[in-house]
């Protein structure tokens, strides 16, 4: 109470945030550039608010926009319904949807807070390519979703190391 209080300089001087702050939503992309998106839309029916609409579409061989046989065509999330609580990225199978640490959200226009798909795909990095295109990463989906990795083969006990053998009681 006898205290000074601290003056914040908020708008020229930012704090950084937690490493697990709950901030804007971000779409991930594959190490190719294809979206992680597959258009469930688990993360829809597990948002407390319904603040997320996902409308789903097929991908075709001429058309990939994801390695799944799905992909979101439309995502939206609405920030005015949002209560940033992070239930839909427990929900996501994929690990599309993600959490960044970007607190500035507000506007004063209704309508740029609806996000769509295209502000909230993550960026291209050096290497990706735009999709629609082919699965780079594997031939089969679960090749892909490995990204080639294979599992090592299980390491057979020598005789010496396993209990029972040759071992007098």
């Amino acid at each position: 109470m006898f205290m000074k209080s601290e003056t914040v300089q908020y708008p020229e001087v930012k704090k950084p945030t937690a490493p697990r702050f709950h901030g804007r939503h971000q779409l991930n992309r594959w190490p190719d550039g294809l979206e992680k998106c597959v258009g469930c839309e688990l993360c829809a029916w597990a948002c407390p608010a319904d603040a997320i609409f996902v409308e789903g579409a097929d991908n075709s061989e001429e058309e990939r926009y994801s390695p799944g046989e799905r992909y979101g065509r439309v995502y939206q999330i609405n920030y005015l319904r949002c209560i940033l609580c992070g239930l839909c990225i427990e929900a996501c199978p994929t690990r599309a949807l993600t959490m960044t640490n970007e607190y500035e959200l507000a506007d004063d226009n209704r309508e740029s807070l609806i996000y769509t798909k295209d502000m909230l795909l993550a960026p291209l990095r050096e290497g990706m390519e735009t999709p629609p295109h082919a699965m780079r990463l594997g031939e089969t989906e679960e090749d892909y979703y490995r990204l080639g990795l294979q599992p090592e083969p299980a390491a057979e006990p020598s005789a010496a190391e396993a209990p029972g053998k040759g071992e007098a009681k």
